[in-house]
């Protein structure tokens, strides 16, 4: 509503005008005002096309009740507002409600039965509790089986699941979907989690018929034979030619006001007071037909099993004389599908409070429910299936191997990621060698081991790694930058050779003859 008013005033063409020989500046006539917000609805994605000119100046009549506008001379609230030339204005302040404030991100809504968790009634103080470690030697333990060693093992059951259990598992992964399909981060603002019965949800889905119509445990809830009745000739009208056709004019009327007579006196709405900030909210998703099919189908699981029983019905009939073309006209000015939703919207989506263009929302979702109902009223599958096995996988056995007595919550990966031949193989060839080079480096590095004991230990490394030795030592001359030579002592003067005598030059004989 807050964006409806603030476009209406953002955007209305203001202008002056003259009213008895006076003149008023920024204001508009009743009939402008009508033009313009009548264009506005049919383009929104809140309303449609569907909305007549009439709902639009029923609209501004509220608006001027609840001083949205105002009369030119600042008249409000009591005044009925006319499709005519009259001036209105504007007032200086905006009547916008607040914003609702989101309440704080709540990750579950309702937490689910742990098998930690004791019965109800029973103490937790005597429990001991110890802290367990996990290291690798009891992972070994636990995880064995991989390298083919199978270490006894027994089976422990289960904790039997209660039937409050496995209702509160419905109610809970139920509301978990409804949240994130609306895009929540609470559902709090749009419905009472604890006005929820899971005994609805589960009675819906399974105590359905072969044509998925909701089959009720308490008889005195169904509709009244003769409604029963009157909406079954009106689905299934024979032809023209079919000798059964009712022979005095007007029958099909009487008979289609003896329903909506029946409907439109419900107490409350099929679809509850309660569930009507929930639909509304659907209402938003319309552009994305597939995400309000499903929401559509989790809000309306919620519903009292008599509701859902009714509404299916109702909608059966509505589809199949909107789709009957020898259906004769059951009402003048109206085409069938016009008078569908008009007759029967109010009965099916209403607020306690009047709230305005409730009859708009109305009307939208009452023809987005006739178009697809076949979708809608069905249980969806996956919803279905995925609380289905979470209830089978908690009622399973467990398997428990030795030195492992306590439950441990292990840091299992998530997911694992394919990788190509080429990197496999050169994982294969070199992920091993990485931590033998760094033991390698290891040996190198250590500042305790003597020159020999160092030269001992990589010749053993060599012999035993020499495509790793070979990588980290290529050449000889960097494995000699390791073990630098030490400088040889000059040799000591002979101290017989100073002992002879000092012999001076002799020329020797000549060898020329």
């Amino acid at each position: 509503w807050n964006e409806t008013v603030e476009l209406f005033r953002a955007k209305m063409p203001l202008r002056k005008h003259r009213c008895r020989f006076k003149s008023y500046e920024h204001c508009f006539t009743a009939a402008e005002a009508v033009d313009w917000l009548h264009e506005l609805l049919r383009c929104s994605q809140n309303f449609g096309p569907e909305v007549t000119r009439k709902q639009t100046v029923q609209l501004l009549k509220k608006f001027l009740k609840n001083h949205v506008i105002e009369d030119i001379k600042g008249k409000w609230g009591q005044e009925d507002f006319e499709d005519n030339r009259h001036l209105y204005r504007f007032p200086p302040s905006s009547p916008l409600k607040p914003y609702p404030k989101k309440p704080p991100y709540q990750k579950d809504v309702i937490k689910f039965p742990e098998w930690n968790d004791p019965p109800p009634g029973t103490s937790q103080e005597n429990i001991p509790v110890r802290p367990v470690v996990m290291n690798s030697e009891m992972w070994y333990k636990r995880h064995s089986i991989a390298i083919g060693e199978v270490p006894a093992c027994r089976l422990v059951h289960r904790r039997q699941l209660t039937e409050a259990n496995v209702e509160e598992i419905w109610k809970s992964m139920t509301l978990s979907y409804l949240q994130k399909i609306l895009g929540l981060d609470s559902l709090e603002e749009v419905l009472d989690i604890k006005l929820v019965n899971s005994k609805f949800i589960i009675h819906n889905v399974y105590s359905v018929s072969k044509q998925g119509v909701v089959i009720l445990d308490d008889k005195s809830k169904e509709l009244p034979h003769w409604v029963l009745s009157a909406m079954k000739c009106l689905a299934n009208w024979p032809n023209c030619s079919d000798l059964k056709q009712p022979m005095y004019l007007g029958f099909e009327k009487d008979v289609f006001k003896t329903i909506a007579d029946y409907y439109g006196h419900l107490k409350e709405p099929l679809l509850t007071f309660h569930l009507f900030d929930a639909f509304v909210s659907v209402l938003g998703l319309l552009q994305k037909e597939k995400v309000a099919v499903e929401a559509f189908q989790i809000c309306c699981l919620l519903l009292p099993p008599e509701n859902r029983r009714k509404l299916q019905l109702l909608m059966r009939m509505m589809a199949r004389i909107c789709l009957n073309k020898e259906m004769p006209p059951l009402c003048d000015g109206f085409g069938t599908r016009t008078l569908m939703v008009q007759t029967f919207s109010r009965c099916i989506l209403c607020s306690k409070d009047e709230v305005d263009l409730d009859e708009l929302l109305a009307a939208r979702l009452v023809t987005f429910l006739m178009d697809n109902y076949q979708e809608i009223l069905k249980v969806p599958l996956d919803l279905q299936t995925s609380i289905e096995e979470r209830v089978a996988h908690l009622r399973r056995v467990q398997i428990k191997y030795p030195g492992a007595d306590m439950d441990i919550t292990l840091s299992a990966p998530s997911f694992c990621r394919q990788i190509s031949p080429e990197e496999f193989e050169y994982q294969r060839s070199y992920g091993s060698q990485e931590p033998l080079a760094a033991l390698l480096e290891e040996v190198i590095t250590d500042a305790k081991l003597s020159s020999k004991e160092k030269k001992k230990k990589l010749k053993q490394f060599q012999k035993s790694y020499p495509e790793v030795y070979q990588e980290r030592f290529p050449t000889p001359e960097s494995e000699a930058l390791l073990f630098p030579e030490k400088p040889k002592p000059k040799p000591q003067l002979l101290m017989w050779a100073l002992k002879k005598p000092f012999q001076p030059f002799q020329r020797t004989r000549s060898f020329r003859m």
